[in-house]
């Protein structure tokens, strides 16, 4: 009896034990295939964006962007057509310098002077600022074509000018120096000048010429 009823519990417990592995085995048979089902979900997820992607592609953001930049275009060349032609204008009113030269003589010096040009001179006793003066020791006159030169000055040929300035040279030391005999002298000397102005030079047409020749 004692063995029958120890055989009896062994049957009943291993039934039992069965009956708990199969449960077991359910439950994760179950889990297993519930993250099946999630990944094909996200997958499917995962999926729908490129279609959604492929759909907004279609969408026709580039033509605008292009249409804008077509449009942009003639407004730039409007303005520099608007700036081409401004500077044209300013140039066209603008004169242009006469070419020509002269040589003068001014207080025992030659200067060569040029129309619209300034030129500093020895000290011009009765002139004062703003003062037109004429110089009439013409030696030379030269235009583009022809030279007129003086024999010794060009008769009638003036030079006008403008008196602009009553000044001073640059500082001149003058040192010297006597040696054993303590004798030192430091003297400075700033020369009297006068700057005019070139506002022309006329008179010259009726003097005879020579034309120049290339060389």
């Amino acid at each position: 009896m004692a063995s029958s009823s120890a055989t009896l519990s062994l049957c009943s417990a291993f039934a039992s034990h069965c009956n708990v592995n199969s449960r077991r085995s359910s439950t994760i048979t179950c889990s297993l295939s519930k993250p099946s089902l999630n990944l094909a979900k996200t997958v499917s997820g995962f999926l729908a964006p490129s279609t959604a992607s492929t759909s907004r592609t279609a969408s026709p953001v580039a033509p605008k962007f292009a249409e804008s930049v077509v449009e942009a275009e003639p407004e730039t060349t409007d303005i520099e057509a608007v700036v081409v032609s401004d500077v044209s204008e300013v140039t066209e009113d603008k004169p242009k310098r006469e070419e020509i030269f002269a040589v003068v003589m001014v207080g025992g010096r030659q200067y060569i002077v040029f129309p619209g040009r300034y030129l500093h001179t020895q000290r011009l006793k009765d002139a004062n600022v703003d003062d037109q003066i004429v110089l009439n020791k013409v030696l030379l006159v030269g235009t583009k074509t022809h030279t007129y030169i003086g024999k010794p000055v060009v008769t009638n040929a003036t030079v006008h000018a403008v008196v602009e300035n009553q000044g001073l040279d640059d500082k001149v030391v003058v040192f010297k120096y006597k040696p054993k005999k303590k004798y030192r002298r430091n003297i400075g000397h700033r020369q009297p000048n006068t700057r005019i102005r070139i506002t022309g030079i006329t008179g010259y047409e009726e003097y005879p010429a020579a034309p120049n020749v290339a060389v």
